[in-house]
């Protein structure tokens, strides 16, 4: 009975060492980038939501052999994108495609959203805004407040005939700056203006103007280093969440 008993000890540990071990998870280092609302936006010490946050957690419930780490730290946006040209980081969420960027990133097909830029202005402005050229004819006194680092000054400068004050770094900066009469207009993207407002304790002393000036799409952007069989599991996972609706869903949650 003991020989018994030492045989199939050795018979199961034989079949736990041939075993076939579970496949480690494909991971991809992302980071949280700052200014950014809704794609990251900061909920309380060490905890990072939004668009972003939810896009990565459904892509690893698509295809659960990737994962998605680094989404709860943040980084300047600059800093993000230069650490992904570097292949520090292996992708960055709904990011606007530039010609430029198209040298440093791969970007995927589909597009996740669509954003659409308004206008904030102070809330007793009576400016009645419908156009650029409603913008263009208020002259000295319809200076557009924007972000330096950001897409949107080579955006109002291919447009043309605009006064643009981009100094500010970060998107909050220039809220404060309207607020505080430093403008008269900032240019920001939706969804998740009215949220950024409140959290900046602005509520009420700005507005949301109702015309949609531009509209772009944001992609999902890998760096050129990522393997390309990785980059089309990605891609086929957000196939899969643009087919079902999800991408859509998650919008318009953070609308």
């Amino acid at each position: 009975m003991r020989l018994r008993g030492w045989r199939c000890g050795w018979t199961l540990l034989g079949a736990l060492l041939g075993a076939p071990a579970l496949a480690a998870p494909t991971v991809l280092k992302v980071v949280a980038q700052e200014g950014t609302e809704p794609k990251f936006i900061p909920a309380g010490i060490g905890r990072v939501v939004g668009l972003c946050v939810d896009l990565y957690r459904a892509i690893e419930r698509v295809d659960p052999g990737l994962q998605f780490v680094g989404d709860q730290t943040w980084l300047p946006l600059l800093r993000a994108h230069f650490e992904l040209i570097s292949h520090q980081h292996d992708a960055l969420c709904a990011v606007l495609r530039t010609d430029e960027r198209t040298r440093d990133y791969v970007f995927l097909e589909p597009p996740l959203f669509q954003l659409r830029y308004q206008l904030i202005a102070r809330a007793g402005d009576p400016a009645v805004i419908r156009g650029w050229d409603d913008v263009r004819q208020l002259g000295a006194d319809g200076v557009l407040l924007t972000n330096s680092g950001y897409t949107t000054p080579i955006m109002l400068e291919r447009i043309g005939g605009l006064r643009i004050d981009a100094s500010a770094s970060t998107p909050a900066d220039n809220l404060h700056k309207l607020a505080s009469g430093r403008g008269r207009f900032f240019l920001h993207r939706a969804p998740g203006i009215q949220g950024f407002i409140d959290r900046a304790g602005l509520a009420g002393k700005v507005k949301i103007l109702p015309a949609v000036m531009a509209t772009t799409n944001v992609y999902m952007a890998l760096g050129t280093h990522v393997d390309p069989a990785v980059r089309l599991r990605v891609q086929r996972a957000i196939e899969q969440l643009d087919k079902a609706g999800e991408l859509r869903r998650m919008l318009k949650k953070w609308d």
